[in-house]
C-alpha cells in the first residue's frame, strides 16, 4: 500500500456498504469474511471497489490501529459491541 492518501483512510472509516447483505454497515466494519468473498469474486469497479481492497488489505495484514485515530474525528462511529455466544 504504498503511498496511501489520508483521504481514504477517512472515506473508509465514513462510507457504508451501498448494497449487499451488510448495507449500510462503515467499510472499516465490514467482516473480513466478506470482504474475501469480494476477493474471490472479483471486487466491484470503481472508488467503491479501491476502498474495499484498502480494508481488505488493512485487516489481513493486521493493520487495523491504522484507523484508530481516524475513527476517533469521525462523528457517526459508534464503537462496535463484540458479544460472544459460547
Amino acid at each position: 500500500m504504498e503511498g496511501l492518501n489520508p483521504e481514504i483512510l477517512r472515506e473508509i472509516c465514513e462510507v457504508r456498504m451501498p448494497f449487499g447483505k451488510h448495507k449500510d454497515m462503515i467499510l472499516a466494519d465490514l467482516p473480513i469474511s466478506y470482504l474475501e468473498w469480494f476477493q474471490s469474486q472479483g471486487m466491484p469497479k470503481g472508488k467503491l471497489g479501491m476502498q474495499l481492497s484498502t480494508i481488505y488489505e488493512i485487516k489481513i495484514n493486521g493493520l487495523m490501529d491504522l484507523l484508530t485515530p481516524i475513527r476517533g474525528q469521525v462523528k457517526n462511529h459508534k464503537p462496535k459491541n463484540t458479544v460472544y455466544k459460547f
